[in-house]
């Protein structure tokens, strides 16, 4: 483990461990390291803004202030890229916009040295990218998921079929590699899969949507999981 990741997952064990605080050998202990090591990375810490206490004798320990946040952390040049990748190769994705200006965020903080392997590195990497949809539609769908107001669409079918419709966002699924919205229908007055690069229009209405769930959608598709649970 890089020292740098090591320092954010021992910022994290503190914070977690709450008011019992962890002892240092037990610091060193679950993170392989020396006592010293440990002890260096502690005193690294507080230099860095991090606001830990210790409390000695039988019993005491290292710990972080309660409400504390986490000091920057310095992400290496892999890391920055592999998130550089992600983003590349999601364009179509909803929110994807956003992606891409917090990875030009996280190369913006690198210090020089890494920010240049990161930048070499990266050229080692090609995505063909799905083209994205129209960024109207697409700024309107996904207002309408973060508030959580009506959408109002218009619709082409599978078939042809042209309609227009009212649509409560409950959330946006990736499936086989195409994005989808899925949300209450009031036209249908029954919850739709919408292919998301088949909505013509869209915008966002000042009706509130009235609480329909995701478990009202059912199982995910094999294989498919909130964004939040991957590498659980």
């Amino acid at each position: 483990m890089k020292r740098a990741e090591r320092l954010h997952a021992l910022a994290e064990m503190l914070r977690r461990s709450g008011t019992r605080g962890c002892s240092a050998d037990r610091l060193a202990r679950e993170f392989a390291v020396s006592v010293r090591t440990i002890k260096r990375d502690l005193a690294a810490l507080e230099r860095s803004g991090a606001p830990l206490w210790s409390r000695p004798g039988p019993g005491g320990g290292y710990g972080l202030a309660g409400g504390a946040t986490l000091p920057p952390v310095t992400l290496s040049p892999q890391q920055a890229v592999a998130l550089l990748a992600a983003v590349s190769a999601a364009q179509d994705a909803p929110f994807s916009d956003l992606a891409v200006a917090a990875a030009q965020k996280v190369l913006a903080v690198l210090d020089p040295p890494a920010r240049a392997r990161a930048e070499a590195l990266a050229e080692r990497v090609w995505v063909d990218a799905p083209a994205a949809g129209s960024r109207a539609v697409r700024s309107a769908v996904e207002e309408g998921m973060a508030e959580q107001r009506v959408v109002r669409i218009r619709y082409t079918a599978g078939d042809g079929a042209h309609t227009q419709r009212d649509v409560e966002p409950v959330l946006f699924a990736s499936r086989g590699g195409t994005w989808y919205l899925v949300g209450w229908c009031r036209l249908r007055d029954a919850m739709r899969w919408f292919t998301l690069s088949r909505i013509e229009r869209a915008s966002v209405t000042q009706t509130p949507c009235v609480g329909h769930t995701v478990a009202e959608v059912g199982e995910p598709p094999p294989h498919a999981q909130p964004v939040h649970a991957r590498g659980r």
